[in-house]
């Protein structure tokens, strides 16, 4: 008898169709049993990567069939709260793909609801937090090895973005992965937000005003600055440079061959997420997966992403307003208290 987690991926565009493809052929004891998708021809493209999974065009009907020990979703943010709600009420561990919901509203129902049902099934796909380089970057700042952390410097650029990519999503779809590292890099709290303009990008689309320079300060007065760059043309680049009391410390720098030739010197860029964040994506499932199994999470709580749908909320108001918009964060509630989740 299999003893593999029967895992449901709602959702069968990009995303969905990368972590089928990634539970199928990489991570061990699951596997996926549903796909739900009411687009008949995603849903179609999507179980070829899937033999012997089911299709479904709703959730409830795939939750009903007796299929599912698991859910990861993977739909657009709008439709998360929908989805997460009906899954906790079927008592199943959720993967969610950030964000958590859109805002700290509909978060706090999710938290709400989490609660009631009396245990954490909710890990939030921050998956930066599963690659080595930002792990081995937070072993340093805990160690203390080169001093204290005064300061983090980071860079998220693409080389552009699609036609609905609008101005809310710098910070809703791609600030929103630093507004939950950060503070897990550097032990502390997000209090506040800014948003800064630097001489605009001619080759930004005429619907966008970037790049940014979001600034971030957190209650251990560890200060951080992100630039937000969505038309930077080279590629995908996301680094940071921690410094520190006394020595500096970078990751994300461009590796592999190196390449002289025609007067010139270059190392080849990732292209998008796919390849920058491959290996973190599949740590993240495969903890999610085992995690799931023992009844647990294996990263960012719910909480967690409550906490960074307060960040967005700042940071949507920042890119209209000059100056800090605070952050009103209430105490944790005592249910995430202690978990391994909730201290950072």
């Amino acid at each position: 008898m299999s003893t593999d987690l029967r895992v449901a991926v709602v959702g069968a565009g990009m995303m969905g169709a990368d972590h089928i493809k990634r539970i199928h052929t990489t991570i061990a004891g699951a596997s996926v049993s549903a796909v739900v998708e009411p687009d008949p021809a995603r849903r179609a493209a999507a179980l070829e990567l899937a033999p012997g999974a089911s299709g479904f065009g709703d959730l409830d009907a795939a939750l009903a069939s007796g299929l599912v020990d698991a859910v990861l979703i993977a739909t657009p943010g709008q439709f998360h709260e929908e989805a997460l709600l009906r899954v906790l009420a079927a008592g199943l561990p959720i993967l969610c793909e950030k964000p958590l919901t859109q805002d700290p509203e509909s978060s706090w129902r999710i938290l709400e609801a989490e609660i009631a049902g009396g245990r954490q099934l909710i890990q939030v796909g921050f998956m930066r937090r599963f690659d080595r380089e930002y792990e081995e970057l937070r072993r340093v700042v805990e160690a203390g090895t080169a001093g204290e952390l005064l300061m983090l410097h980071a860079v998220h650029r693409n080389a552009s973005v699609p036609d609905a990519y609008v101005q809310n999503m710098l910070i809703t779809d791609s600030v929103v992965h630093e507004f939950d590292v950060v503070p897990w890099l550097a032990g502390g709290t997000i209090t506040s937000v800014e948003v800064r303009y630097p001489k605009r990008n001619p080759l930004t689309p005429e619907r966008l005003k970037e790049p940014i320079l979001v600034l971030i300060e957190l209650d251990n007065g560890v200060l951080v600055d992100v630039e937000m760059n969505v038309s930077i043309q080279f590629g995908y680049q996301v680094a940071t440079e921690a410094v520190f009391a006394r020595g500096v410390a970078r990751i994300g720098q461009p590796s592999g061959l190196q390449l002289w030739s025609e007067n010139g010197f270059g190392v080849g860029e990732h292209a998008d997420f796919t390849t920058r964040f491959r290996e973190a994506y599949d740590r993240q499932v495969q903890a999610w997966v085992d995690a799931a199994k023992a009844g647990t999470i294996a990263g960012p709580s719910a909480w967690d992403g409550y906490k960074v749908a307060v960040a967005c909320k700042a940071g949507v108001e920042a890119l209209g307003a000059p100056g800090r918009v605070a952050l009103d964060l209430p105490p944790v509630p005592a249910f995430y208290a202690g978990t391994a989740a909730a201290t950072v």
